[in-house]
């Protein structure tokens, strides 16, 4: 049964892992036996990130690519095929997000947003499909949102692109489940991050952050999700345990899409 879950002679392509969520995932994936190979948009993060996954034991592939630029995608999956070999797994892990209300919202940010969240994944999807076509199967792994599912105040742009990721996974899976690729998503719930670290400060009057609460409140688990959480969900994705499993979100959230929330006391 483990074997299904080994990635050995995998190669795994993982959008901006350079830190955070998608390091993560690539690490988990590493551990499972794939070879890795991540992009940046800035020589200076590829480099930092090849540093970070060496420190994991790890040796890692890094490349610099702008994943909205089509022209530039191709090249770097072409190259990226010749110098380590097909790419049998992908994660679509790049991502912005601007937290603007939409009325102050400029067009010019909203499509931004859009370009990396959603019409990234197409581009980099449609490079790597061809050779998964002809090597006989492949397995996509997009990185959704509970805003996939949810709106919230101030995310308009990035609602709609983790919502249109979700169709997009979707669409994928009706498209080319046929030829033994799998294209499913992963939605992270909160995760304790650096970036988040403010908003989980223990308050002067040893109360815990407003926002702190809210989550705990709305979250089952009464806990926030840590980068590792994602690792098992991506390892099952990118496994042939999960041959069978297409066009599926997988949410690790801590049960909060589920949950209506606590009663205040």
């Amino acid at each position: 049964m483990n074997d299904l879950f080994r990635l050995d002679g995998k190669v795994a392509l993982v959008t901006g892992a350079s830190y955070g969520i998608g390091f993560a995932i690539a690490s988990a994936l590493a551990e499972a036996g794939a070879t890795i190979v991540f992009n940046d948009i800035k020589q200076e993060l590829v480099d930092k990130g090849v540093a970070a996954y060496a420190e994991q034991g790890i040796t890692a592939h890094g490349y610099v690519c702008d994943v909205t630029d089509e022209d530039a995608v191709q090249a770097v999956v072409a190259r990226i095929e010749q110098e380590v070999g097909v790419i049998d797994i992908l994660v679509n892990n790049a991502g912005i997000i601007k937290r603007i209300p939409m009325v102050e919202m400029s067009a010019k940010d909203f499509r931004q947003v859009i370009d990396v969240d959603l019409n990234a994944p197409f581009i980099v999807s449609k490079a790597v499909i061809p050779a998964m076509i002809k090597k006989g199967g492949g397995k996509i792994i997009n990185i959704c949102s509970m805003m996939s599912e949810l709106g919230r105040e101030t995310v308009s742009a990035y609602a709609a692109a983790k919502g249109g990721l979700k169709m997009l996974t979707k669409n994928i899976a009706s498209e080319y489940g046929q030829y033994n690729i799998q294209c499913n998503g992963i939605g992270p719930g909160y995760i304790a991050t650096p970036q988040t670290a403010p908003l989980r400060e223990v308050q002067p009057d040893g109360s815990k952050h407003p926002f702190d609460q809210f989550i705990l409140a709305k979250t089952p688990a009464n806990r926030w999700g840590e980068a590792a959480d994602l690792g098992g969900p991506a390892v099952f994705l990118a496994s042939e345990a999960s041959d069978f499993v297409n066009g599926h979100i997988l949410y690790v959230d801590g049960g909060i899409l589920a949950y209506i929330g606590k009663q205040p006391s």
